[in-house]
């Protein structure tokens, strides 16, 4: 296969590792394995453009892109629909995505894994058409977000301990919205602390990505918890993948819904892949079976296919 690389120097673990040196092994791992590729490492404010070529690049049959979630969320979209497939590597914080499909979670590990990967199609989902691979949320995550995007972190170690601080001032002082949610032909109005619509279920015991990345729906998670306790465990069971063991969380699946925002003239934000973006009064989730094409470990492709 023909592989273009496109690695953000300045994009989660990679600014941390020679990428020279890296970009060699990326070489000699592909090469080795019969492939053939182009490289660009770039820096962050390239990297859309970039992308917006290897997508377009008509020789091209895998985009492996690396860096933090945000490029590979930028790289995803950019896909969606397309015969192209994405290959992550996972240099960001959690890489949750990644995760769900299976791939090692070392950069060399992952390398290794496409040599001798499979395509398989999975799930996106679009909020008011913009592509997402995990999760458009509101309420806690979006504030937890914003505290944490004041703070100064130049670690993976750094992002977590920032995550950690601005998770206990959520708690401390939790945003309440007045929403209303149409699931179906179901409709329910709310005061909430959160919601998070994922891009198929969540598994249980683990941490927040889906079992199923191909599973054709929508996870709907709807957190009324405003009291200290309640969130602290809120926080505590979501830590250790047991959605399922709070009583203030309400889980709903489906292929569509209809999120409309009622709280007063406030301008809130929402998150999307990790990403502050615009929260609109009127958002439209659906969940786009099959819309991605990804290479993943063989094992994994076996694994599915059985």
């Amino acid at each position: 296969m023909k592989f273009a690389a496109v690695l953000n120097q300045d994009g989660g673990t990679l600014r941390t590792i020679d990428l020279a040196a890296f970009s060699d092994r990326v070489r000699q791992t592909l090469e080795t394995a019969g492939h053939t590729l182009s490289i660009d490492v770039v820096a962050g404010k390239d990297v859309a453009e970039t992308l917006d070529y290897a997508a377009s690049r008509r020789t091209v049959d895998v985009v492996l892109a690396g860096g933090g979630d945000g490029t590979i969320s930028a790289a995803a979209a950019r896909l969606m629909g397309k015969k192209k497939a994405l290959a992550i590597l996972p240099a960001g914080t959690m890489n949750l995505f990644a995760r769900g499909l299976g791939i090692p979670q070392s950069l060399d590990a992952a390398l290794k894994s496409f040599a001798d990967g499979e395509i398989i199609a999975v799930d996106m989902a679009t909020a008011n058409g913009q592509p997402f691979i995990h999760q458009f949320s509101i309420g806690m995550h979006a504030r937890m977000v914003q505290l944490r995007e004041r703070m100064e972190f130049g670690s993976r170690l750094g992002k977590i301990g920032a995550s950690a601080k601005a998770a206990w001032a959520t708690i401390k002082n939790p945003p309440a919205m007045n929403v209303t949610l149409s699931i179906g032909e179901a409709e329910m109005t709310a005061r909430i602390s959160g919601i998070g619509v994922t891009n198929n279920l969540f598994g249980e015991g683990h941490l927040p990505y889906a079992d199923n990345p191909a599973g054709g729906v929508l996870g709907i998670y709807v957190t009324v918890a405003q009291q200290r306790a309640e969130l602290v465990k809120f926080f505590f069971n979501m830590a250790r993948g047991k959605w399922r063991d709070n009583e203030h969380v309400e889980i709903h699946q489906s292929d569509r819904t209809v999120l409309k925002i009622h709280s007063g003239s406030r301008k809130f934000r929402a998150v999307m892949d990790g990403e502050l973006v615009r929260l609109d009064r009127e958002t439209i989730i659906e969940i786009q079976p099959g819309a991605l094409n990804v290479l993943v470990p063989a094992s994994i492709a076996e694994a599915k296919a059985a």
